[in-house]
């Protein structure tokens, strides 16, 4: 059976995603926030196991127009839930509504429920209320425009939550997929040095060595759609065996994470342990000031505290001077740099090469990018 399939993405991520599913062999069509393709039963496995840069992938179970709610009951009715969702499945609706003419969302949520519910009444011959106990089913109705949009989410906790996280404090951490996808928009490949000089918890240079070791970055954890009954618990081991035998491990890495705080350095060494990942990356007590380097060609990423994050504009910009006179001398690497803070070119004394917008979260911010010599 093939599924319409939507991966998710956080805004300014989608052609990234798009470029990771063609890369992994799928037709797409890119969309604010999201990106559609299709696939096979092992293909929604296999996007889950492999996306970098997504945050969830979901099924469409359908799409319509809607301008009253009799509509919106009788077009959700009429697809076929039951051919997804067993007589015991819990299904939870959210919901979202934009420029429409059904702009309760409650109400929108409600009508989807019971049209679902009267369908699986309907073909099971059941009567009175369903048991709703077996493995969860989350639904989503989104709303734009009048266009209907119904999808079952796959994927449970979103994809960025890689499981070597074992300790989230500190001031804003980087979630792994934004961490990922700041390491993709770079020209860094695994034969050349790459820095983090701020690196915190280390999840930018753990998913720099998860790319440089072409590891999946679902391996290590588990997924929503794996408990329900018509995913074959034997198609998901093949899918993880596949994706294990693609693994580089003896790939030969130069990743370097530093920071100012001790305390995060023992954290980083602690998650990279965690990700399996230690003989790969080397982290050490530094601050930005004093890095110096001999080698030629590398690359740095950092996601330095900025102002809305740090609580103190001034000590912000005093990191940015720093990186500027740390990096002037080393005309070879390319340094991509990311903050929300508009006068950042000014207080690192450089103007970018070029800059992207991301979205950090809700924070709007950019994608400062400074190109070394070509090699």
């Amino acid at each position: 059976m093939s599924y319409k399939l939507l991966a998710t993405a956080a805004s300014g991520l989608e052609a990234l995603v798009g470029k990771e599913l063609k890369s992994l062999g799928y037709a797409t069509q890119v969309e604010n926030g999201r990106v559609r393709f299709e696939g096979e039963i092992e293909d929604i496995a296999k996007t889950n196991l492999w996306l970098r840069t997504a945050d969830r992938v979901k099924i469409i179970v359908g799409e319509f127009e809607a301008k009253t709610f009799d509509d919106l009951f009788e077009k959700t009715k009429a697809l076929p839930w039951d051919q997804l969702l067993p007589l015991d499945a819990a299904f939870p609706v959210s919901g979202k509504s934009h420029k429409s003419t059904l702009y309760s969302v409650p109400d929108v949520q409600r009508i989807v429920n019971k049209a679902i519910a009267d369908k699986l009444k309907e073909v099971y011959h059941r009567r009175g209320m369903l048991p709703e106990s077996g493995a969860k089913y989350p639904i989503e109705v989104a709303i734009l425009k009048d266009k209907v949009l119904l999808t079952i989410d796959t994927t449970g906790p979103s994809l960025f939550k890689r499981g070597y996280r074992v300790d989230r404090k500190g001031a804003a951490p980087l979630k792994e997929n934004m961490a990922a996808a700041l390491v993709m928009l770079t020209t860094w490949r695994k034969d050349r040095p790459f820095v983090d000089p701020v690196c915190g918890s280390g999840t930018i240079a753990i998913e720099a060595a998860l790319i440089g070791h072409n590891i999946a970055p679902g391996f290590n954890r588990s997924f929503l759609c794996e408990g329900w009954d018509w995913m074959p618990k034997d198609m998901w081991a093949a899918v993880r065996q596949e994706a294990d035998d693609q693994a580089d491990y003896d790939a030969e890495l130069d990743i370097l994470g530093t920071d100012i705080d001790h305390n995060m350095i023992e954290i980083a060494k602690e998650n990279a342990m965690e990700a399996g990942l230690s003989h790969s990356i080397e982290f050490k007590q530094m601050q930005v000031a004093d890095f110096k380097t001999d080698k030629e060609f590398g690359i740095i990423v950092a996601n330095p505290p900025y102002g809305e994050r740090l609580g103190d504009e001034e000590a912000a910009a005093q990191i940015y001077r720093d990186m500027g006179k740390a990096f002037k001398p080393l005309d070879t690497w390319s340094k991509y740099i990311i903050t929300s803070d508009l006068d950042f070119e000014k207080h690192y004394g450089e103007k970018a090469t070029k800059k992207r917008k991301l979205y950090n979260g809700y924070l709007r911010t950019d994608y400062f990018q400074y190109w070394g010599k070509r090699k």
